[in-house]
């Protein structure tokens, strides 16, 4: 075969390939700048969703914390992260889940707030009671063990918050015993300190579709 036409018959056959070749990569680059592109935008919305759930966690907190000003403001109360937070020595005696004339004031003078609140926002107040870890003293109260008496103290405070405004249907009790304290139960002041009740603001739970 002629230099000339070998020359010829390898051109006709590279050209081809190396076209196809060329086809490929930019089939590639496109799918990759697709990908990238559906990848930005996936994480822009999801950047502008975090920031709108945040920006209304923090508008949910402020309205919570001027709802409650006057409490706050004369230290009856605390709020962190939303939980309204009230010494068990406010509340109750020792080893006792009946309301003090202080405590009982105390939850009649936050009934009101807590009550705009959970009507206005659409949210149910949880009542969650704690002790220390020290065992209760059964035989003077009757009470079974912490989990028993954080309950009642649990019950007996949101018994009183319905009896001063609140509808039963938007709040409710839950005991938590000696578990999640906030100091560790090394000192008689921190044990203090871990007898307690939160009252927290959370969504209601949604029905169920069918």
């Amino acid at each position: 075969m002629d230099p000339a036409e070998e020359t010829t018959l390898e051109s006709s056959v590279v050209w081809p390939v190396f076209g196809d070749l060329m086809a490929c990569l930019f089939g590639l680059f496109v799918l990759f700048f697709v990908f990238a592109i559906a990848f930005q935008v996936d994480l822009t919305r999801h950047l502008e969703q975090e920031r709108a759930a945040r920006e209304a966690e923090t508008h949910r907190l402020h309205a919570l914390e001027s709802a409650l000003a006057g409490p706050l403001s004369q230290g009856r109360i605390t709020l962190t992260d939303g939980r309204i937070g009230i010494r068990g020595s406010v509340l109750f005696e020792l080893n006792s889940a009946e309301l003090q004339p202080e405590g009982a004031q105390l939850i009649a003078d936050l009934a009101e707030p807590l009550r705009a609140y959970a009507v206005e926002r659409g949210e149910v107040i949880m009542v969650s009671g704690f002790t220390d870890d020290l065992r209760v003293q059964v035989p003077a109260q009757g009470f079974k063990d912490n989990w028993d008496l954080s309950a009642q103290r649990a019950l007996t405070v949101t018994r009183a918050l319905i009896a001063s405004g609140l509808a039963a249907s938007d709040v409710f009790a839950a005991g938590f015993g000696e578990q999640h304290p906030v100091v560790p139960n090394d000192s008689m002041e921190n044990r203090a300190l871990n007898r307690r009740v939160e009252i927290s603001p959370m969504p209601r739970a949604k029905a169920p579709r069918n």
